[in-house]
This record gives structure tokens, C-alpha cells and sequence, in this order.
């Protein structure tokens, strides 16, 4: 037994050594002439949602599993490698944003902008337009249950985010965020 609680400890310590904490910024370019800062919690009913997380960067595949607890209060998003290894915590009170994350993440990974993604997903869209600048969020006619779009102030379109159902929560979610050549599916496992 002794033997087993000093490798569980030896264990505990290298895994955390393993995980850096940054203190993020809460806003960010999107894009040329578009910046976004994180918009306040919203203080609407609380939410926790496991969800399936699949990222495309131009031919770049990843995919992780996450766990979204929100309240009007805290956000705390966990993800992980689809093996169950620990990727990172993000931490936001609608204000200051914490990010601890495995160093294998290295530092590409910017928590602010995976938050600014979600916001862009789930807050209503006059909530987000309130911290957008040059550019705005509005809901968009398409073939899906329900799309919003992000135009540049030159009308440009900059995101798309289709929905599987028009609740946003309940469903499928895909963003085409164009410059980036990034996509975004998040799939609720609930």
C-alpha cells in the first residue's frame, strides 16, 4: 500500500507539471479590422453540456471531448483527448478569463479565442453585437433549422454557423470561420 501512494503521488506530481496556468486576454482580432471581447455571462438558466468537438485548420484534423458548465456566474469549459487525457480548463466569471493547459498544447492554443467562438455560437446575437467592432452577428436565412452570420462592416462575410434544430443548445452546431480555413462541429452528447 505504501508503495502504491507514492506512485499515485509521483504520478500526481509529473501530470500537473505538465499543465501551465495563463491568464488570458478577453479580447482578440477575428479578423482584419474585427475585433471581439468576451461578452459578460449571460443570466439565463444554468447549462452543462457534454459535447463532441471536431476542428478542421485548412487539412489539420483534431478532435477532443468537452464538458461546458455555465451559470450566470462561471463558466468552466474542460476538454479532452478522445483517450481521456486532460487538455485544458478554461475558467471565465465575465470578465477575467484563466486558462490552465497541458503544455502538448503548446502555445498555438489561445483560450480567449475557442471562448469567443462559443459566444459567437450560443449568446444571443444583440448580446455579442454589443462587444463585436466592425463587424456584426445576425441571424441569416439558410437550408438548415437555423444559421447566424458574421459580416464585416464592408459586408463581407467572415463566419457562418449553421444549426441542426434552432435551439442552439440542443443542436449540431457547424462554424465556417472563411479566413482561417477553420471549421468547428460540436455535437451535444446529452
Amino acid at each position: 500500500m505504501p508503495l502504491r501512494a507514492s506512485l499515485f503521488i509521483c504520478m500526481t506530481l509529473m501530470l500537473s507539471a505538465c499543465a501551465q496556468k495563463l491568464d488570458r486576454h478577453t479580447c482578440m482580432a477575428l479578423a482584419e479590422g474585427v475585433d471581439y471581447c468576451l461578452a459578460p455571462l449571460p443570466a439565463s438558466a444554468p447549462v452543462s453540456q457534454s459535447q463532441l468537438v471536431k476542428l478542421k485548420v485548412k487539412q489539420s484534423r483534431h478532435q477532443l471531448l468537452s464538458q461546458l458548465d455555465l451559470t450566470p456566474d462561471s463558466l468552466t469549459l474542460v476538454g479532452l483527448a478522445p483517450l481521456g487525457q486532460p487538455l485544458f480548463t478554461l475558467t471565465y466569471d465575465g470578465q477575467q478569463l484563466t486558462s490552465e493547459q497541458s503544455v502538448l498544447l503548446g502555445e498555438q492554443f489561445k483560450a480567449e479565442y475557442l471562448l469567443g467562438l462559443l459566444q459567437l455560437i450560443y449568446w444571443q446575437p444583440e448580446d455579442v453585437n454589443r462587444h463585436l467592432q466592425g463587424a456584426t452577428l445576425t441571424d441569416h436565412a439558410c437550408d438548415a433549422a437555423y444559421c447566424r452570420r458574421l459580416y464585416a462592416s464592408d459586408g463581407e462575410t467572415i463566419m457562418d454557423i449553421r444549426y441542426s434544430q434552432a435551439q442552439p443548445w440542443a443542436a449540431e452546431v457547424t462554424l465556417e470561420f472563411h479566413q482561417a480555413q477553420l471549421t468547428l462541429n460540436i455535437q451535444p452528447l446529452e
